[in-house]
């Protein structure tokens, strides 16, 4: 009897809780490890009421970056470009806190509540929330909960792709209309019905766009370079690493070691920063992560074309039937 059934059964065995621990570490372990690690905010005021706000935030060593602002309004202004995530105001009245709940509500709930504990018994701490998010989606959680969809939809662009055989210009048309029309209708399921994102209509389809385009072409220029098992390595990196380090659902910097950064560094993680700056920030904040979708775009579309024409034999000119020979 052939051994090939029983390899079979055993690699099952093995192969299947090995995925399910690797999917329940990159899942849970930044869930079970969410805390500030560096994480900008401002302090603005005169130099000593100031400092003594600075020196409170540092007694928490690594959690806080703290920038120093001359007053108020550039405290304001430096949280509305996504510089950092709040601020606190030292004035004659106390303290008053500055968030951006848009930015994200984890890291507003967060200063709120260490501003509190820092403050002295019986003051209380004004608060003013500048960036709120749209009475559609108070929490915020249709933009956290799209993450997922987009990075199915982009991986399931690619691989259809390439299973279906499209090669060249007809591969990079079926991931660029692909990726268009998600965009447009995420946005009116977002925008349009749930009023969960208030920006302007078409730059977040734009951003959606973007974010599906770079996650289909990269899974489709794998696949050129690399065969099927490009697939396997495309939805690998883009749901099960970039999906849980994208930071979506409550800010790079509060994801263990380095997953905060290298999610930005991914379409899912670049996908929702840039989603939340053209949101709720007027594309504010947007630079980086619109240049790293556009880079991964690019280089997985020229994989696609130039792949497809290697692939594309070349068509030899038909030989010269022989002229009938005459008849006698």
């Amino acid at each position: 009897m052939s051994a090939a059934p029983h390899r079979h059964v055993i690699a099952v065995m093995i192969l299947i809780p090995v995925v399910a621990a690797l999917a329940l570490w990159a899942f849970a372990w930044p869930a079970a490890r969410t805390a500030p690690r560096d994480l900008p905010i401002g302090v603005a005021g005169p130099a000593a009421a100031a400092d003594q706000l600075e020196q409170r935030f540092e007694q928490h060593e690594g959690a806080f970056d703290v920038h120093r602002y001359e007053d108020e309004a550039a405290a304001r202004t430096a949280i509305e470009d996504r510089v950092v995530y709040g601020a606190v105001v030292a004035g004659p009245g106390g303290p008053e806190l500055l968030i951006a709940t848009g930015a994200s509500p984890v890291v507003a709930q967060l200063l709120q509540q260490s501003v509190a504990a820092q403050a002295p018994a019986g003051t209380e701490t004004k608060g003013t929330d500048l960036v709120p998010l749209p009475s559609g989606d108070p929490r915020g959680s249709a933009l956290t909960a799209s993450v997922l969809p987009l990075a199915l939809a982009g991986v399931a662009a690619g691989a259809l792709v390439t299973l279906l055989g499209l090669r060249g210009a007809r591969a990079a048309a079926a991931l660029v209309g692909a990726a268009v029309l998600v965009g447009i209708t995420a946005t009116a399921i977002a925008h349009s019905w749930l009023g969960a994102f208030d920006g302007n209509w078409w730059a977040e389809a734009g951003a959606l766009s973007l974010t599906v385009a770079a996650l289909g072409m990269s899974v489709a220029g794998l696949a050129a370079l690399l065969g099927t098992p490009g697939i396997g390595l495309g939805a690998l990196l883009m749901v099960l690493i970039g999906n849980p380090s994208s930071g979506a659902s409550s800010a790079p910097e509060l994801l263990p070691g380095p997953l905060g950064t290298l999610g930005q560094w991914l379409p899912p993680g670049a996908g929702a920063t840039l989603l939340r700056s053209v949101t709720y920030f007027d594309g504010n904040g947007a630079a980086t992560s619109l240049l790293t979708l556009s880079l991964w775009a690019a280089l997985g579309l020229t994989a696609v074309l130039v792949a497809g024409r290697r692939r594309v034999p070349a068509t030899a000119e038909p030989a010269a039937r022989p002229s009938p020979a005459p008849v006698a």
